[in-house]
């Protein structure tokens, strides 16, 4: 099991339908063992890009001109010891955190 983390190239607010946090993405993957994170990465963006441009053409001519939805960065770390609802817990547990310091920020007032 991996655990990785990757950020979109340009920080727009477009996956509205999908519970992530605007500047990153988590994700848990079980693979063969035999398949490098670097392949796994590399497929998961590649299929990810493609079909994220394929359904709102729009999205990416106003935001992603470029052509490009990812950088080229991302983390992964292996999870081998841990279990997979540990996982699943952390991975959750890292939007509630987000959401709370989203509404600290979006309370504060200059004056």
């Amino acid at each position: 099991m991996y655990y990785f983390v990757w950020i979109p190239k340009y920080l727009h607010k477009v996956f509205v339908e999908l519970k992530i946090p605007i500047d990153h993405i988590n994700m848990v993957v079980r693979t063969d063992p035999k398949v490098s994170p670097a392949g796994v990465m590399q497929v998961i963006k590649s299929i990810s890009a493609r079909e994220f441009f394929r359904i709102p053409p729009e999205i990416k001519r106003k935001y992603y001109w470029g052509g490009k939805l990812w950088t080229q960065n991302y983390f992964v770390e292996t999870k081998g010891n841990a279990s997979e609802q540990f996982i699943r817990q952390y991975v959750q547990n890292q939007l509630k955190a987000m959401d709370e310091i989203k509404e600290k920020f979006e309370q504060l007032s200059l004056f």
